[in-house]
């Protein structure tokens, strides 16, 4: 798969991604920067995502909802909740797929869903839709 926006960092979308699983973190951080291109900042905390969030300002989160401390659903009500951050684009990335699931982040406010375990260019293809790319 080409990567036609590595070179290029002003045009390359910035992705939060929250995570507290390394392996499945560091699958993502390579697809993202590694194929995808994109600029990946990262944490496996919900409190830090939220801080991280409030100051990186990124153009995508990527949030698994079961987080130790605080987990996904809050991290996510908190940011919409804020007038500096509720504008950011949140994507529940979830071991969550049942029926229903996708509905049910989305009338929490999500933005988008994606269910793990992740086929990359499903997961790819999801990501620029995301973006609206």
């Amino acid at each position: 798969m080409a990567n036609n926006m590595a070179g290029n960092t002003a045009t390359r979308a910035k992705i939060l991604i929250v995570e507290d699983n390394l392996t499945n973190l560091e699958l993502f951080m390579d697809i993202l920067d590694n194929i995808g291109g994109y600029r990946c900042v990262f944490t496996t905390s919900g409190e830090e995502a939220v801080e991280i969030a409030s100051r990186e300002k990124p153009d995508l989160i990527l949030l698994d909802i079961q987080l130790p401390g605080m987990d996904g659903l809050t991290v996510g009500n908190i940011l919409k909740s804020n007038d500096d951050t509720k504008h950011l684009k949140i994507v529940a990335l979830t071991a969550h797929a049942l029926k229903g699931d996708r509905e049910m982040f989305l009338e929490k406010g999500f933005d988008g869903y994606i269910p793990k375990p992740i086929k990359m260019k499903e997961f790819l293809d999801a990501i620029e839709n995301y973006l609206g790319r």
